[in-house]
């Protein structure tokens, strides 16, 4: 492993709208979109706490909330706000090009 990262092209803009949860396979990584007031923040896809995939979640202004236990993580550092979770989801870097989403890996 290089351990160098690289732009992995995840959808078009507007498959994550507004208030809304996205999540994609890239190689081997499950990443989590979500559109929170119009910014664009990638999360790991899985809940830390339950394996559950956190694109069924909801999206509130607090983060994205699991739909097995309610936890809410934040979704700029990943950091849950609430138990059973207690380890963070990893975040990924975003960009937006030619109204593309890319999440650097």
């Amino acid at each position: 492993m290089t351990g160098l990262s690289q732009w992995v092209k995840a959808c078009a803009i507007d498959e994550v709208k507004e208030g809304k949860l996205f999540g994609f396979h890239t190689d081997d990584k499950k990443i989590l979109l979500a559109n929170q007031k119009g910014k664009i923040f990638a999360t790991d896809l899985i809940c830390t706490h339950a394996e559950a995939d956190l694109s069924t979640g909801f999206l509130s202004d607090e983060g994205v909330r699991c739909p097995l236990h309610l936890s809410v993580f934040n979704l700029q550092d990943g950091i849950p706000q609430n138990p059973p979770a207690e380890a963070p989801l990893k975040t990924y870097n975003v960009k937006i090009e030619q109204d593309e989403i890319y999440v650097e890996v």
